[in-house]
């Protein structure tokens, strides 16, 4: 498999305190790698930073073949897509928040494709013209991720998307990882439930400032 992300000697410092020490890491193209560690211990900084959503001190990120610093950093995160542990949701509706992939790209809205992409974490086609006021903790959730994978990006980051969910929305954003991987699209998931770590190609620990691949299938 070709690489799509070599990390190299990415370091990160706060103040005196070292948080990620010269870290390197290849990533191959269309893997599913599952990512955890003690609380703390720099995994979703590392995330954040691979997303371009967090500076890091010294190293350097190479995407298919190009330095991070060469992309524009919005072209850049519409390829590599970071879905945060908190789903943060705008506008009105659930409709707003899917249109905004398509607004920021300068496409039409395909509402076909918004339906497909609800009723994969069953939710009925009606959620599209629902307030995100009225929403479940959980459906904000499913709204959130299924906002990063209406227009599919080569690399899809999770931060601890299932946490707090109850055992059906579970299996059901759970499934749709499992088809967006199997699209083709490089997914780093953060997580420490039993369930996804079984189901990943590799499990990489992030400890003590290293970062380790413990697991390879």
């Amino acid at each position: 498999m070709a690489t799509v992300l070599d990390i190299r000697n990415i370091t990160y410092q706060v103040e005196k305190q070292t948080i990620l020490n010269d870290i390197n890491w290849q990533i191959e193209e269309g893997s599913l790698i599952t990512v955890t560690g003690p609380s703390g211990s720099g995994k979703s900084t590392l995330m954040r930073i691979i997303a371009n959503l967090q500076p890091y001190s010294s190293g350097e990120i190479i995407y298919q073949g190009k330095s991070l610093d060469e992309y524009d950093p919005i072209k850049y995160r519409q390829q590599v897509s970071y879905a945060f542990q908190q789903p943060d949701l705008f506008g009105q509706t659930v409709e707003d928040n899917l249109r905004f992939p398509y607004m920021a790209r300068n496409q039409s809205f395909d509402q076909n494709r918004a339906y497909d992409v609800l009723q994969s974490v069953d939710l009925s086609k009606d959620y599209l013209t629902r307030s995100i006021d009225n929403l479940s903790g959980g459906e904000k959730q499913r709204v959130a991720l299924i906002r990063n994978i209406i227009i599919m990006p080569k690399v899809l980051i999770l931060d601890e998307v299932t946490t707090g969910l109850d055992d059906v929305t579970k299996t059901a954003v759970r499934n749709l990882i499992k088809q967006v991987n199997q699209s083709g699209v490089t997914v780093l998931q953060v997580t420490h439930d039993d369930a996804e770590i079984k189901n990943s190609d590799m499990l990489v620990t992030v400890a003590n400032e290293k970062l380790t691949q413990n697991k390879e299938e």
